[in-house]
């Protein structure tokens, strides 16, 4: 067992040591707790009634519940509101409710998330008792009805996400992609065609996840037209790989849209087309075309790229060549952004942690299931994503600035 020796001599368990960690969990979630429901009240100290009485007060503290943190299972007394008001809409009463601990929740967030990752990496619901036990100091609400229950919960979730009006959202940019992680999907050639969106205050979103077969134009046109149906708009820029069902199917769904062929794509695949001894080099002719300062260099750095490798490697050149227009349509849109616009990273930097902790486990598995998992992984980071640089020219791309090599020119009204 760990043991600690103190400076007269003494020592103290590894035990020991747990309970002192448990207590300082313990204390730091009741101090949140209560500063949680002081500013909640302090917000709200001008909300009276006819007679001057205060509609929100402080209540005395619930029962007291064991929560499992990461420090192991802490006793906690949630401090309790009396809230008064009255919704105008539906006539009920209004209630506090805890966005650092829910009410009857028996685990802090983070342990929710661990969750679902055990689950993709195989774990079955009877097995997180004992491998969490050792962990946690105990199993309070870590039974495998509650998991069972979670991934119920898991599971409506992703369904409302997937029918959810998308009507009062402007995605100005759009990122799309086919992940392939794979995890229970129950067959080999699995997908899951993925849309996140840029919002007009920068931030983004996941917009769309679900499963299809390969990179199909059917998989991709039965998601986009759902998207469009569910009240989408065409956004001002797409940025995706090239798949040619991708193309086919958003000309159909979004015909407004304009097209951004990703560059770390595109370089991928006109490296295959080359021998070893030429890919280094003609890495480095691309990164002159789409790091170039302008449009016009770009397309300089184009001609030198043909002149180079057109004769031996013509059908390099043609992967280039072909798409031309889609891999230079970002020089159109803010210069601040065309480190964002010209690479579909977003996604692959976003399922890249997705698919360092899945694989394909034992056991059929439910292809429903592991796209519900997923979709919780996806959703417990979109909280950590950051907005785009240059948030504030976001707006301005949706209202009709035009932008000539990133330099905003002037402004067109856009009819309504």
């Amino acid at each position: 067992m760990l043991s600690v020796v103190n400076a007269d001599g003494s020592t103290e368990s590894g035990s020991l040591i747990d309970e002192i960690v448990r207590e300082g969990a313990r204390r730091m979630l009741a101090a949140a707790l209560e500063a949680e429901v002081n500013q909640y009240i302090a917000e709200l100290a001008t909300e009276t009634c006819e007679r001057g009485h205060r509609l929100v007060v402080r209540n005395g503290h619930h029962r007291s519940r064991t929560v499992v943190t990461a420090a192991g299972p802490v006793e906690v007394t949630a401090p309790r509101v009396n809230d008064r008001r009255v919704d105008d809409e539906t006539g009920e009463r209004k209630r506090f409710s805890s966005k650092i601990l829910a009410p009857w929740c028996r685990k802090s967030p983070k342990i929710s998330e661990v969750l679902p990752l055990l689950y993709l990496h195989g774990l079955s619901p009877g097995d997180f008792v004992p491998a969490l036990e050792q962990f946690l100091g105990g199993t309070a609400g870590l039974s495998p009805a509650t998991v069972t229950r979670l991934t119920k919960q898991w599971s409506d979730d992703h369904a409302a996400f997937q029918t959810r009006d998308l009507s009062d959202r402007d995605f100005v940019y759009v990122w799309v992609d086919g992940v392939h992680p794979k995890v229970r999907l129950g067959q080999a050639h699995s997908c899951l065609p993925v849309l996140l969106g840029i919002r007009l205050d920068g931030t983004k979103e996941l917009i769309a996840l679900a499963e299809g077969w390969r990179e199909s134009t059917d998989s991709w046109a039965d998601l986009l037209r759902d998207c469009r149906r569910r009240g989408m708009r065409d956004s001002e820029l797409v940025i995706g790989d090239g798949a040619m069902g991708l193309w086919r199917a958003l000309a159909e769904a979004f015909p407004a849209a304009r097209q951004q062929r990703c560059w770390v794509h595109k370089a991928r695949n006109v490296n295959n087309c080359l021998p070893k001894s030429a890919q280094p080099g003609a890495t480095k002719a691309m990164q002159e075309i789409y790091n170039a300062e302008d449009r016009g260099h770009a397309e300089k750095a184009i001609e030198m790229f043909v002149k180079t490798y057109g004769a031996k490697l013509p059908k390099a050149v043609a992967k280039i060549i072909d798409a031309q227009e889609e891999l230079l349509a970002f020089y159109d849109f803010p210069a601040e952004q065309w480190i964002h616009l010209r690479t579909t990273n977003p996604i692959e930097s976003t399922f890249s942690t997705v698919k360092l902790h899945t694989k394909v486990t034992r056991g059929a598995g439910s292809p429903a299931a592991a796209l519900t998992m997923v979709f919780k992984l996806v959703e417990s980071a979109q909280a950590r994503w950051r907005a785009i640089t240059g948030a504030h020219l976001v707006s301005l791309v949706r209202a009709g600035a035009r932008f000539e090599n990133g330099v905003l020119v002037e402004r067109e009204e856009r009819a309504a």
